[in-house]
């Protein structure tokens, strides 16, 4: 989803709860890896890995200045033999520490084996962002929680979508007096014609 889309989808959105929700969540998400500068992890379950996610971090780290926005994806089955930014493990959580932030996405509610991990994350210090269906036990065990239960106006990837632009989005400092809208036409412009992002 680019640029022109997200505005599009925030028009229709105007006035419900899920602008002021998916703002708040990437302000918590941008304020922790940009404070604590120790990098960003982001997993989600066997089932659901959130490669468009981290491929759309990425892209907004790179537009806003953020670089602590480029996620590490750590996946579940990962293997050696996978390219570098695809070979990262589970492993990766056991190894988080104070500074770090992680990024559960799960459409459903983790398996015990997935919240113990995160659990553990929490406890070396890493600060835990949970966006999914807002029951079970992940909620209870992370610091900031965006609940997208079944069954919701939107689903979850319309809501990383979201969280993603946002958060690079307020990286940016707020333009002041007359300039304002001429500096937001010029990030637009700088948006549009970026070159595509590196396939995932």
């Amino acid at each position: 989803m680019d640029a022109v889309r997200v505005a599009l989808l925030r028009e229709v959105l105007a006035g419900t709860e899920w602008l002021g929700a998916t703002r708040r969540f990437a302000g918590a998400l941008r304020g922790s890896v940009v404070s604590h500068g120790g990098g960003l992890l982001l997993v989600g379950t066997p089932e659901y890995e959130p490669w468009h996610l981290a491929a759309h971090l990425v892209d907004e780290a790179a537009w806003s200045g953020t670089p602590e926005l480029a996620p590490t994806l750590v996946r579940h089955d990962a293997r050696p033999s996978d390219p570098a930014h695809l070979a990262v493990g589970l492993g990766r959580l056991e190894a988080a520490r104070r500074g770090e932030t992680l990024l559960v996405v799960a459409p459903a509610t983790p398996a015990a084996p997935l919240v113990e991990r995160v659990s553990d994350a929490r406890r070396a210090g890493a600060t835990v962002l949970s966006l999914g269906p807002g029951q079970g036990e992940l909620p209870s065990v992370a610091h900031e929680v965006l609940a997208v239960p079944d069954g919701s106006e939107l689903d979850l990837d319309t809501v990383q979508h979201l969280v993603s632009a946002a958060a690079g989005e307020n990286a940016l400092p707020t333009p002041r007096g007359r300039r304002r809208f001429r500096d937001r036409v010029a990030r637009l412009a700088e948006h549009l014609t970026a070159p595509p992002p590196a396939r995932w």
